[in-house]
């Protein structure tokens, strides 16, 4: 009992030790965000795809498969209708759902020459406050990538 007592106290200990880690300033920690600054050199009106992959299509299809397919049959053949009920009624729910919400929205692709000398280029939802040669931020990285104006 005592040799328990000691393992639980040293794998709590662990955990709270483990758990206190600090988070350094290179890895992003929460709230930190990459801000440069530079000028607008370009901007082009351009198609961005949106991403509306929820999957509550899928789920709702899948369950009205089921309840349709929980009417067929007796047993075996009850139970085989209710998982092709749900696998059509999932793959036709995930199909509906991107043909309504999954279109192009009209955006901008702005090329800004930061401060450094670099050219970066974001793809954004337009912002018509953004006009060529004005002074930016370009504020975090990658797909995450937003140009906001200065000041």
């Amino acid at each position: 009992m005592k040799t328990f007592a000691t393992w639980l106290t040293i794998s709590l200990l662990s955990v709270l030790l483990c758990a206190c880690a600090a988070v350094d300033a290179g890895s992003g920690g929460a709230g930190e965000m990459e801000i440069r600054s530079g000028k607008i050199e370009q901007i082009s009106q351009v198609q961005m795809q949106t991403n509306h992959d929820s999957g509550v299509g899928a789920i709702l299809g899948g369950i009205g498969g089921v309840a349709l397919g929980s009417l067929i049959g007796r047993g075996t053949g009850r139970d085989v209708a209710m998982v092709a009920g749900a696998l059509a009624g999932a793959a036709g729910g995930n199909y509906a759902e991107k043909k309504q919400y999954d279109q192009p929205k009209d955006a901008q692709q702005i090329i800004v020459r930061t401060n450094s000398g670099v050219l970066v280029s974001v793809t954004q939802p337009i912002n018509p406050s953004l006009t060529k040669g004005m002074n930016v931020y370009v504020e975090g990285a990658g797909s995450e990538a937003r140009v906001v104006p200065q000041g």
